[in-house]
């Protein structure tokens, strides 16, 4: 499974957040995670309007999620910045086989994901 820079900067923003006692400004996340600022401001722009963080401005605000980290999965962080993943191609001839292969890794990958939340995640040892 290949995760894009957008997917993988989107999780460890979602993990700032989680991990946050207090709104987070775009600009703190950014600079904690390495995550270029224009590309976390979209980032968060994204995983707001798909209704996982909220928002709200000035010197008392930012960002914050918008559900406990237990309710969010990083299947539902991977959804809103890879989009839906189209159905697995059907392999012709000797390769059929592959398709099977193919959609079990798929169905695999989506079980996992869909099982570990962002809670799960910071409550690692090193993340603190």
């Amino acid at each position: 499974m290949r995760i894009s820079a957008r997917t993988q900067y989107g999780l460890r923003a979602m993990c700032a957040l989680a991990t946050a006692p207090a709104p987070v400004h775009a600009h703190q996340i950014a600079a904690d995670q390495h995550i270029p600022r224009r590309f976390c401001d979209s980032i968060l722009l994204h995983l707001r309007r798909a209704g996982l963080i909220r928002s709200q401005r000035g010197p008392d605000g930012g960002y914050w999620l918008a559900r406990p980290a237990e309710d969010i999965t990083l299947a539902d962080v991977i959804a809103v910045t890879e989009g839906a993943e189209p159905p697995a191609a059907r392999f012709p001839g000797a390769a059929a086989p592959l398709t099977e292969v193919w959609e079990r890794l798929h169905d695999y990958e989506t079980a996992l994901l869909g099982e570990v939340t962002l809670a799960d995640v910071t409550s690692q040892p090193s993340c603190s």
